[in-house]
């Protein structure tokens, strides 16, 4: 048996009396936590996935980004995220705050899944398999493969966190399999078709559509657009801000190139931005 793993038989096992063995052993790896002063031990159902973690555990104790873990449920783990999030104190990937919605789609989520089915367990013994096992059932459940990745992201969100902060040093949400997500936008309208389009629709609806069509505009950022963020005379709009449902006005997808802009608008555009702003 390798160093710092142990083959564990169940207590029935005949092999606890030199007999063959009857049962299913698990493999318990250890490492010892200088900064802790203590243990830290996992449990697996392979050998190889307990030589595994141990050595990604020595290595992170080595780095000093790992800690021996905290007695922490699933659900506080949840809770503790949620609210960081919610005051801004956690990013995301692209090193900005979470938007409103995405927190609210995790809560969602959480509450309704994945809480029900971890919220108890500890977050240090949640598993690759566990989870993948449960991938398999939202599927069988006839969940569709997009609403299973929403499902998992609030869940990756905290073992990200949980892993850099140094309370885990492996994070079973990497190297799932999930189902593809198929679809996309299909196409982009002509102006021909758009123009089609905008005069099928009813008066007073017109406006704001021509305004989304030919200045690309999303509905949020049409929902926050101001009189002070339209230069007709230079022919742009001024894209500052988008629109909650529920938290009003907020800054723009991240604030880069794809966020704050100023999209040029035609004369056709100009005109359409007057009636939508002046409801006229």
């Amino acid at each position: 048996m390798a160093t710092g793993i142990t083959k564990r038989h169940a207590r029935g096992c005949r092999s606890r009396e030199d007999g063959a063995c009857n049962c299913r052993p698990t493999f318990q790896a250890e490492v010892y936590s200088r900064r802790d002063a203590r243990k830290i031990r996992k449990t697996f159902s392979r050998e190889s996935e307990a030589k595994n973690w141990r050595a990604d555990a020595l290595s992170a104790l080595q780095a000093g980004t790992m800690r021996a873990p905290k007695p922490t449920t699933v659900r506080e783990a949840w809770e503790e995220w949620h609210e960081a999030a919610k005051a801004g104190h956690i990013r995301n990937r692209s090193g900005d705050g979470y938007k409103p919605s995405a927190i609210r789609s995790y809560e969602r989520a959480m509450r309704l899944r994945v809480l029900p089915e971890f919220g108890d367990v500890r977050l240090a013994d949640l598993r690759r398999p566990d989870l993948q096992g449960y991938v398999e059932k939202l599927l069988g459940e006839g969940l569709n493969a997009s609403t299973i990745q929403v499902t998992l992201l609030p869940i990756r969100a905290i073992y990200r966190r949980a892993l850099s902060r140094g309370e885990l040093a492996v994070n079973p949400t990497t190297g799932l399999e999930m189902p593809a997500v198929r679809g996309g936008r299909d196409r982009i309208a002509d102006p021909t078709e758009a123009a089609a389009l905008i005069d099928a629709l009813p008066l007073e609806d017109r406006a704001l559509w021509a305004t989304a069509f030919y200045a690309g505009l999303r509905r949020g950022e049409l929902q926050a657009l101001r009189w002070s963020h339209v230069d007709l005379a230079a022919g742009v709009l001024h894209v500052q801000h988008g629109w909650d449902e529920k938290e009003g006005q907020i800054a723009t997808k991240g604030r880069t190139a794809a966020g704050c802009r100023s999209p040029p608008c035609s004369a056709i555009t100009s005109s359409s931005t007057v009636c939508a702003l002046t409801g006229t």
